[in-house]
Parts: C-alpha cells; structure tokens; sequence
C-alpha cells in the first residue's frame, strides 16, 4: 500500500473530525507542559547564576538579544515549515509534505553555519556596546556564556526542528517528551556544572551554558528518535535531494515575517538593557529578572499557539470554516486564562518572585514597582499573541510581523526612552502597559480584515465541532 494511502486517515481523522475542545486540548496541553518545564529551567538557570553574584546575573541578562535572535531563527523557520506542512497534509499532498521537510532541514543547517560563525566574531563587540569598558566581569562571564550558547547551538536548531515536524502531524506527545528530557537534564546538570558537584570543575555561569546545550542536544536526540520511530506520515531523506526554491521561498515568505517579528524582541531587549544600564546594573538585571518571570506565564500561551497554528491551518486547507472559528475562540478564552494568572502574581507576590533570585535591598526596591507596573500588560497581551498566531496560519504573517514592530520599536522603546528622561527609572516600565494597549488595538483592526478577507469566504465545512 502506497505512502499517501496509508498516512490520510490518521492525520484527517484527527485534525479534521475530533471536537475542537478536545483536539485543542490534545494538541496544545502536551506543547504547553513542554513550554512550561523550558521556562521552568530558564529560571532555574538563572536562579543558580543568581547565587553567584548579581553580576553573573546581569551578565546573564545581557546575553538576551542574541540569544532572542537565535531562537527567533529556530522557531520562525519552524512556523513556516509548520504551516506549509499542515496545509499540504490537510490538502493529501503527501510527497510535497516530504519535500517540504527536507528543505526545512537544510534551511536549518544553514542556520547553523551562520550562528557558528557569529560566535566567535560578534559577541565580545556586542557586550562592549551594551556596557562598554565599565565592568569587566560582567563582559567577561557574559562573553563565556553566549559564545557557548551560539558556538554549539546545533543541538537548539535540530530540537526545534524535530519537534516541528512531530507537531505538524499532530504528535505533540512525542514533542513534549523530548522537550521534558532537555529540560530536565539542563536542571540536573545546572549545579552540578555551575557549582562543580559530584568531582566536576566548578564553571561558573559558563557551567550554566554548557548545561543549556547539553539539554538542548538530549532532546533533538529524542525528537529525532521519535520522528523515526512513529512519525509515518513525513520521510526525511536525502536521496537524490536538490533544493526547491519555490519550497524553500514559500517557508520563508511565512517565516522570515515570524523570524523579524520576534528578532525585533532582540532589538528592544538590547535597546532595553542600554537604557537600563544608565541607572545601574541592578535595574539591568531586574529586567533581565522579569523576563525570565514571563516567560513563565507566556510560554504556555506559546505551547498553545504550537497547538492550535496545525488545526488552523489543516481546516484552512480543508476548507472548513466552523473549526477554525471554535478554534480560535477555545485558544483566546485559554489565553486569558493564563495570562491572568501571571497578572494575580506580579500584583500580588512581586516580593516572593525577586526573591527566588536572590536579590539584594537595592534589586527589592526597584524591582517590586517595576513587577507590578509591567503586570498590567498581562491583561491585555493574551489577545495579541493568539491573533499572531491566526495570522499565520492563514498565511498572513506579515500581519503579525507588523504589530510586533509596532508595539516594540515604534511604541515600547521610544515611550521607556522619553520616561527615563521625564520619570526616572521609577515610570520607565510604564511602557510596557502603554506598548500593549496599541499592540491590541492594530491586532483588533486586523483581525477584523482577515475575517471579511478570508474567513467569512470560506465553507461552513462539518458540523463536527
């Protein structure tokens, strides 16, 4: 029996038929516990390089932009490998789905080189630019620490990519095992490898990035394995293999809109850490605390979009409107849901949070107004990311690369750069709130457009929902 005819029915049967609540369900809770446990062990990194010094910490911190940048890369790429996938199995074009994967792949190793090459070139010059001369510790463990993440940031990439391809059939499963094995054995090796336990070097914050890669290649092994093992529905093989332009155009005329919009989180993070370091290193490193923070509240939200962007797009290519609609309505009300969580928390336990890092008199009193100022943002920023995500399952991610530029460039850093000058560090994070307000309105606007645009011309499609 054919490829073709083996593989439709488990991919339809699934995505096309079962309850959307359950298969939203199905699909989005193993990417959301995944997404958790990663945020869980970005913060357990930091909580150990806290322990350090607040000097590691913020040289940590620094290491964000490019760090953004990398994974920006990695999971932009995924989304229009993701897309495209989706489409083509909803659609029953199995042999395109495999060349499709295969030049994802390539695009990935290309990453690679590019990523290689920019850690032993850029990162001395780029923590000089951020601070200059002015603190050579925290430029020294901060160059040990990002050269590392970048030089072996294969294992990162052949994660990403690998999981990808499990989600995309709706596999998420398999995808949640291997991101649970990497994170767990980041949080195993943290200690041992920052603090030198069980008769291995004390590493110090470089010790925290070698166990961040060794994490990261654990579960690109077990993606990989997974995919071999259960994924039928896509073959990765290089036999005879040629580039695709019109494929590889295709997955970059979804993703590179998906690579800028988050790329551009590194430009404010970086423009972010310029004008912080202006007031202190603490206030650098509160920043740098609140990130790791949300992306506990926000990485679920993200596993949900991993979830939902293959259903969107099968029903698209299937040409049912119903679905896509509850889909979208059971992902927003998910959304607020665990936004507001995170909203409750920097309100009510700011103290409790800053205290997980060790933090000093100085970091309390900065960072507790500044927890509670930015926890604003959480009520409004659940509607955002969710219609990121429809945008590009609809093929209109360039929609979503609009608002992110919007609300992070034109709004967020030009509105903390002119409080800084009027307020002080006391009123700087009020950007935040104010950036999130415009990122929901033009969100709001554009969403309205794709509806009349697209979504109301498509076919009811089943009463399955």
């Amino acid at each position: 029996m054919s490829h073709e005819t083996n593989s439709a029915p488990v991919t339809e049967n699934k995505m096309g038929t079962m309850p959307i609540g359950k298969l939203v369900f199905n699909m989005s809770l193993p990417m959301m516990i995944s997404m958790l446990v990663q945020a869980l062990y970005n913060i357990v990194d930091s909580i150990f390089v806290a322990k350090l010094s607040e000097n590691a910490l913020t040289a940590v911190s620094l290491a964000f932009p490019l760090q953004t940048l990398l994974i920006a890369v990695a999971t932009g790429t995924g989304v229009g490998m993701n897309a495209l996938l989706s489409k083509s199995l909803g659609a029953h074009k199995y042999e395109e789905a495999n060349k499709i994967a295969v030049n994802a792949a390539l695009l990935y190793f290309l990453s690679y080189i590019v990523f290689l090459i920019l850690g032993f070139t850029i990162v001395r010059p780029f923590y000089m630019s951020q601070i200059g001369n002015a603190d050579v510790e925290i430029m020294d463990m901060g160059i040990e620490y990002l050269s590392t993440v970048m030089i072996f940031s294969f294992g990162l990439l052949a994660q990403i990519y690998f999981e990808r391809l499990l989600t995309s059939t709706g596999r998420t499963i398999f995808s949640m095992t291997s991101q649970l094995c990497g994170a767990i054995t980041n949080i195993i090796l943290d200690p041992i490898m920052i603090f030198g336990l069980l008769g291995f070097p004390k590493m110090g914050v470089t010790g925290a990035a070698v166990a961040t890669v060794v994490g990261q290649c654990v579960a690109a092994i077990v993606a990989f394995t997974c995919n071999h093992k259960f994924n039928h529905e896509i073959k990765v093989h290089f036999k005879g293999f040629r580039p695709d332009i019109r494929i590889i155009g295709t997955i970059y005329a979804i993703g590179i809109p998906s690579i800028i919009m988050q790329s551009i989180g590194s430009v404010m993070t970086y423009s972010m850490n310029r004008i912080l370091i202006g007031f202190s290193a603490t206030a650098t490193a509160v920043f740098g605390v609140y990130f790791k923070l949300q992306s506990f509240f926000f990485m679920p939200v993200f596993g949900l979009n991993n979830g939902i962007t293959p259903i969107i797009a099968f029903n698209y290519g299937a040409q049912n409107r119903k679905r896509m609609i509850k889909t979208i309505k059971v992902s927003l009300a998910t959304a607020f849901c665990l936004t507001f969580l995170g909203f409750i928390c920097f309100e009510g336990i700011p103290q409790v949070l800053l205290g997980m890092f060790n933090a000093s008199d100085d970091m309390l009193k900065i960072g507790v107004p500044a927890l509670r100022i930015i926890g604003v943002h959480y009520l409004m920023a659940w509607f955002s990311i969710i219609c990121s995500t429809i945008f590009q399952a609809l093929g209109k991610a360039v929609f979503s690369m609009i608002v992110s530029i919007m609300r992070q460039l034109f709004i967020l850093i030009p509105a903390a750069y002119i409080l800084a000058k009027i307020g002080g560090l006391a009123v700087v994070w009020w950007s935040f709130p104010i950036a999130e307000v415009i990122s929901v309105t033009v969100s709001v606007l554009f969403l309205i457009y794709i509806y009349r645009k697209i979504i109301s011309k498509i076919p009811a499609g089943s009463d399955v929902l």
